[in-house]
């Protein structure tokens, strides 16, 4: 009966579920709740979760709690040990949900809700949360080797040489298109400048604490420093009111791209229970607080979307960034629909500290399907903003006007209007001399957080507060991935250098510490730079190529997977994984191959650098079609290196070799954990 009653329940989520897709998809003529957004991706994850997943895991991996994981097999307390498969669950996901499930739906809502929206219900469960899951287990069974590691053993010499070269390059791309986020949120805003930086103190005063004056006690020392960093909210207020210190922490963009510089330079060369690790320990807190507050707020005030299902802009002619919703709207969403900067991280801790091989389902798969809830709430959050309001935040001045009022004069011509008094009021009660111009998603993002937020509870008198602790979030959020990304690029540029040199492949040696931190930073902070000088804003040209990189990434760790199970399966399963990646390959190459050739200066780097009479200009398009060339190349290596693996296995003139661990049972017992 038991049984019969969860089918049943299922059962009637899955029809709920789809009523409420079918809803979203077919309205066009007036504004729909908010709340059927939420009902569709909770029963569609739920779903997902409950046959999809369940049967991957049953039938696919045949998941073995009686098989020892290598947490068990290879524990040493230290990178190795076995942990609480809700622990796990709250690592896994504070470490892959980034910036991104929180800017590209923010972004891509020029299109309208109903693209993205479409894209992060259903990519999530076919696509994103299946890689994450997949690489997971490839990981737990071959003793947490990274994807590299996987690559070079699985695909070959060839393809898994090419794979951690790329990983490498596509990570600096990723950083310096977060960083870029960070500098446009933060811009010319002594009040957000001030939180940000008092966060700097914060978490040196926790790493002290935890190490010297109480050591161990970390949910103690977490809620110190989460009550240190709302006193800075408050404490920004006053920064940004005071003639004295306001001017000092209003700092341009250049200024804070530098700061940014050094601050990633410092995190990864410092030891890291100074910095890194209490920050950590900080932003978990505050990711996880400001999630659960914004689900509530969505469901306490169920606001109705202001921005229509499908704007004019899926044409390509958007202005917060060029490009149609094909293919463009599937790689602005990366994070949240799918993200190949998740399959680092699931073949990097969390499978050393996976106790039970079920707990991968959970972790890998549940943890994907909470990231794609918090892009839904994105995604809600920015269009819910009035859109002529929307538009004047992300619009750069080089496509709307260089003043308010010619700004105003362009979007309210689009059909959505908006007024200079409406954006001065509206600024003035955030706390900020000016909303205009203000790209990369997350200070529109902030305002949508804090209407809901205000609605809920204080109303307009606290819209200040509300915003900049949206901004604080936001870049906690980013800063974190800064901090870690920069650390893990040194790692994989030292494990690269190490077979050059043995020294530079020792990361307690400091001088390659320093000289290859200072090298990643160079790398992604180049890219930076040249994002903050960009007429249009950088994230109109950066945002693409971080797309095209994460997603290309993807593709790297679907070949691994489905090299696995073509081992395991034949070609019973490979579907499983190739369906996803071939929708990858298809979306992520046309927009690669349209940022490099495209004839429109908006969209392709070379037509742009044609157009350009800036030298630096010129030459940082140029270099963008490079690189944006060499990740195609790369890619395309690694995709034939591995066809060819599977065609020969298929055919029998290859042997199906695989390198997973021969199995030994497992000795924990569940009181152990």
């Amino acid at each position: 009966m038991n049984k019969l009653t969860g089918h049943l329940l299922a059962g009637l989520c899955a029809v709920v579920g789809a009523f409420a897709l079918a809803g979203i998809a077919l309205n066009r003529n007036e504004p729909i709740n908010s709340m059927w957004l939420v009902v569709a991706s909770v029963c569609v994850y739920i779903t997902g979760y409950r046959f999809y997943a369940t049967w991957i895991a049953a039938k696919v991996m045949m998941l073995n709690d009686e098989r020892a994981t290598p947490a068990e097999r290879l524990r040493n307390g230290h990178d190795f040990e076995p942990t609480n498969k809700w622990i796990v669950f709250g690592h896994h996901f504070a470490a892959i949900a980034g910036p991104g499930p929180l800017v590209g739906p923010t972004l891509a809502a020029q299109f309208g809700y109903l693209p993205g929206t479409l894209w992060i219900i259903i990519g999530c469960v076919l696509g994103g949360a299946i890689q994450d899951f997949v690489v997971l287990f490839c990981s737990v069974r071959r003793d947490g080797k990274s994807l590299g590691q996987m690559a070079r053993e699985e695909i070959g010499k060839v393809g898994g040489m090419t794979a951690l070269i790329t990983v490498l390059l596509i990570m600096i791309i990723l950083l310096a298109v977060v960083a870029l986020v960070v500098v446009n949120a933060l811009n010319h805003s002594p009040w957000g400048t001030f939180t940000i930086a008092a966060t700097m103190p914060v978490a040196i005063f926790m790493g002290l604490y935890l190490r010297f004056f109480r050591p161990g006690r970390v949910l103690e020392v977490s809620l110190i420093g989460f009550l240190l960093i709302i006193a800075s909210i408050f404490g920004g207020e006053w920064i940004a009111h005071s003639p004295t210190w306001a001017p000092i922490f209003t700092i341009s963009a250049i200024g804070l791209a530098w700061s940014v510089i050094l601050y990633g330079f410092a995190a990864s060369a410092l030891p890291v229970w100074l910095l890194l690790a209490p920050r950590d320990y900080l932003s978990t807190f505050v990711k996880l607080g400001v999630v659960i507050l914004l689900a509530i707020g969505i469901l306490v005030v169920q606001p109705q979307m202001q921005m229509p299902a499908l704007s004019r802009f899926i044409d390509g002619t958007g202005p917060v960034f060029a490009g149609s919703v094909f293919p463009f709207c599937f790689i602005t969403i990366a994070c949240g629909a799918v993200s190949g900067f998740h399959s680092l991280i699931s073949s990097g801790t969390t499978p050393k500290m996976l106790a039970k091989e079920t707990h991968i389902l959970p972790v890998g798969y549940g943890s994907m399907l909470l990231e794609g809830f918090v892009a839904i709430m994105a995604m809600i959050a920015a269009c819910v903003l009035d859109p002529g309001i929307y538009f004047a935040v992300n619009s750069p001045a080089g496509v709307v006007g260089a003043t308010a009022e010619k700004a105003v004069a362009t979007i309210t011509a689009w059909g959505f209007p908006v007024t200079v008094e409406i954006m001065a009021q509206l600024a003035k009660s955030v706390g900020e001399d000016s909303l205009f111009y203000r790209t990369g998603g997350a200070p529109s993002l902030a305002l949508g957080m804090a209407h809901i937020f205000s609605k809920g509870g204080g109303g307009e008198a606290l819209l200040g507060f509300w915003y900049h602790f949206a901004i604080m979030f936001e870049a906690l959020f980013i800063l974190t991935v800064i901090d870690a990304g920069t650390r893990v690029g040194r790692f994989m540029l030292q494990d690269l250098l190490g077979q050059i040199y043995a020294p530079l492949g020792r990361t307690s040696w400091m001088p390659s510490v320093i000289g290859s931190s200072a090298a990643v930073v160079f790398g992604w902070g180049y890219f930076l730079i040249q994002g903050v000088r960009d007429p249009l804003g950088g994230i109109n040209s950066l945002w693409p190529l971080f797309g095209i990189a994460n997603q290309l990434l993807a593709i790297i760790a679907l070949c691994v997977c489905t090299t696995v199970l073509v081992k395991m399966h034949g070609a019973r399963r490979m579907w499983i994984t190739l369906l996803p990646m071939a929708w990858l390959i298809t979306v992520t190459f046309t927009a690669a191959i349209e940022k490099i050739f495209s004839a429109s200066p908006r969209i392709g780097f070379l037509a742009a650098a044609k157009t350009a009479t800036n030298p630096t200009v010129v030459f940082n398009n140029q270099l963008d079609a490079v690189v944006c060339a060499i990740f195609l190349v790369l890619v395309t290596t690694i995709l034939i290196d591995s066809v060819r693996q599977w065609i020969g296995i298929l055919k029998g003139t290859q042997t199906a070799q695989s390198t997973e661990t021969p199995f030994v049972a497992s000795q924990l017992r569940a009181e152990d954990i």
